[in-house]
C-alpha cells in the first residue's frame, strides 16, 4: 500500500484516545531582580497561555493529521476542567468520553522568563481511578468502542491508566479485533499486557525491560524482552536522532527487527514527539498499512515535529512533502 494512499485515508479514520488529560499552563515574564524575601527571581508576568497536554495532545495530533479523535478520560468539576472542554471542542475533538470526578483537573504550570523555564508546579491527584468513576469510564468505552477504528492508551501516570482499565480495553477490543496502541510510562510496563503495540523511547524501553541499552545488542535484547514479557504484537522503540526500531512477531520465524533511520533534517525540540509518533502510527495502521509502513510514516511525522521549536504537529501536507524530500 503506497504511503500517499495511506495518508489520504487518514480522514476516514476515527480514533479513541484513553488516558490522562492535562491542561498545560505557560506563564511568561521577565526577571530583573531577586526577591528580598528569599534568594529567588521575581518574575514580572507578561502573558499566560493554556494548551492541551497529555492524552489530549495525542488527540490534537490525530486531528492535525486529518483523522477524527475522541478523548476518554477524567477532568475535575473546576475552571481548569471547563477550559479543557473549551480547548478540546475548539480543536475539533469529540468530548463524549469525558467524565467528571471530584479530583482536580491535572494542570502543569510552567513559569518561563527570558526563554528559560524558572519553575514548574503541578495541581493534580495521582490516586488510582476506581469505584464509580472507573465504572462510568469503562461503560462508555465498552459501548463506544465498536464505533472506532483504533484505540490509543496515553499513560502519563495520573491515575487513569490502571491494570483494570487496560485489561478491560484489551478485552473489549479483542471482540472486534480493534488495534490498541500504548504510549507507555516508566513504572507501568507491567500493565500493558496483550496490547497491539507499545511505543517507548530508549530510556523507557531500558527501564521497562530491565536491560541497560548501551549498544545494538542491548537494544535488540530489550525489544525482544518487552515483546515476549508483554505478549504484545509489536514494540516500536524511538531512538531520537538514530530513528526507531520496530520489533514484530513473525510467525514461525520468531521476531522480526527493522531499524528505521531518522527522517529529521535538524533536531531542535523533541517536545511532544512521542505523541506524534503514536498518533501517526495508529492512524496508518487503522488505514490498513502494515506495521512496517506505519512505522515509516510515524518516523516521517516525528522528523517534522522535532525540527520545530515547541509542541508542534504534523499534517498530511507536511507528511507528503517530507516523503518527497527524502526520495
Amino acid at each position: 500500500m503506497a504511503l500517499t494512499n495511506i495518508i489520504s485515508s487518514f480522514k476516514d479514520k476515527n480514533i479513541l484516545i484513553i488516558g490522562d488529560i492535562i491542561l498545560d499552563r505557560y506563564i511568561f515574564g521577565k526577571v530583573s531582580r531577586i526577591s528580598p524575601e528569599a534568594p529567588v527571581p521575581v518574575v514580572d508576568v507578561t502573558r499566560e497561555t493554556f494548551l492541551l497536554g497529555g492524552s489530549a495532545n495525542v488527540a490534537k495530533n490525530i486531528i492535525a493529521l486529518g483523522g477524527k479523535a475522541t478523548v476518554s478520560g477524567v477532568i475535575g468539576n473546576d475552571r481548569a476542567g471547563d477550559m479543557v472542554r473549551e480547548l478540546l471542542a475548539g480543536s475539533g475533538i469529540n468530548i463524549d468520553g469525558l467524565i467528571e470526578d471530584n479530583r482536580p483537573t491535572t494542570v502543569k504550570s510552567r513559569v518561563i522568563a527570558h526563554n528559560q523555564q524558572v519553575v514548574r508546579f503541578d495541581h493534580e491527584n495521582r490516586n488510582r481511578l476506581e469505584g464509580k468513576p472507573l465504572a462510568v469510564l469503562l461503560g462508555y468505552i465498552k459501548k463506544a468502542l465498536p464505533d472506532f477504528d483504533a484505540v490509543i492508551i496515553s499513560d502519563y501516570m495520573k491515575g487513569v491508566v490502571t491494570a483494570a482499565l487496560v485489561k478491560a480495553v484489551v478485552r473489549f477490543a479483542k471482540q472486534k479485533k480493534t488495534f490498541v496502541a500504548v504510549d507507555p510510562k516508566m513504572g507501568h510496563f507491567h500493565l500493558y499486557k496483550n496490547v497491539s503495540i507499545i511505543t517507548p523511547n530508549l530510556l523507557e524501553a531500558s527501564q521497562g525491560s530491565g536491560i541497560d541499552i548501551r549498544n545494538e545488542a542491548g537494544l535488540l535484547s530489550a525489544g525482544k524482552t518487552l515483546l515476549k514479557r508483554l505478549s504484545c504484537m509489536s514494540v516500536l522503540i524511538t531512538r531520537g536522532e538514530e530513528g526507531m526500531s520496530l520489533f514484530e512477531r513473525d510467525g514461525a520465524k520468531g521476531i522480526k527487527v527493522t531499524n528505521i533511520p531518522t527522517a529529521a533534517i535538524k533536531v531542535f525540540d523533541v517536545t511532544g514527539a512521542g505523541d506524534t509518533v503514536i498518533a501517526a502510527f495508529t492512524l496508518a495502521r487503522a488505514a490498513g498499512a502494515s506495521l512496517h509502513d506505519s512505522a515509516i510514516l510515524s518516523n516521517y511525522a516525528a522528523g517534522i515535529v522535532v525540527g520545530e521549536v515547541g509542541t508542534a504537529t504534523a499534517t498530511p501536507k507536511t507528511l507528503l512533502q517530507s516523503i518527497r524530500d527524502h526520495k
